[in-house]
């Protein structure tokens, strides 16, 4: 499961990635696809909003559970991914707004994105650094397969980077260079 969450983070990064891109060209007042930011934005929301973080919250929660954790290390993780939440909705609704030919001033725009993007890197530094090696050494196999079980009953293809792409990430895809599925 770390291992699959671990592929979801690598994943994460190239849009992030993307989106520090598009930033500089940004930055450079030079054009930009909104659409395309708006289907990163989208895919982050529905894929790790709906899909990664739930896994991430139902693993961390049997650990909690079964394992003596104190402090702040206890909340931070659920803390963090409805910030994460919450950015990307503001993120979302501003490029809307652009979408819709609203005015919305660059540095304003800029900034929301930096935040957003910079948020995304942080959480998966502190996941991949900390709370995924706690995991790793805490928890047994049979810790494991009992969440795989959990889980399985909860699974869903990933829109993007699954094996089939869905028709509303296409032109991501495209951006990306992912074999296209039809």
């Amino acid at each position: 499961m770390l291992a699959s969450l671990h592929k979801d983070h690598l994943n994460i990064s190239r849009l992030l990635a993307l989106l520090k891109h598009k930033l500089a060209v940004i930055r450079n007042e030079q054009p930009v696809s909104y659409f395309l930011l708006r289907d990163v934005v989208d895919y982050l929301r529905e894929v790790s909003d709906k899909y990664h973080h739930p896994k991430e919250e139902m693993i961390y929660d049997y650990y909690l559970k079964y394992r003596v954790v104190e402090g702040e290390v206890a909340n931070r993780l659920q803390e963090e991914h409805a910030r994460l939440l919450e950015a990307g909705a503001e993120l979302k609704e501003m490029v809307e707004m652009i979408l819709m030919d609203a005015v919305i001033p660059l540095d304003q725009f800029t900034a929301r994105l930096e935040q957003f993007v910079a948020l995304q890197e942080a959480h998966i530094n502190y996941e991949e650094g900390v709370i995924f090696p706690h995991l790793r050494d805490s928890l047994t196999e049979d810790d494991w397969r009992h969440m795989e079980q959990i889980w399985h009953n909860r699974a869903i293809g990933d829109p993007l980077f699954g094996a089939e792409i869905s028709q509303h990430f296409q032109e991501l895809a495209k951006r990306l260079s992912l074999p296209l599925s039809f």
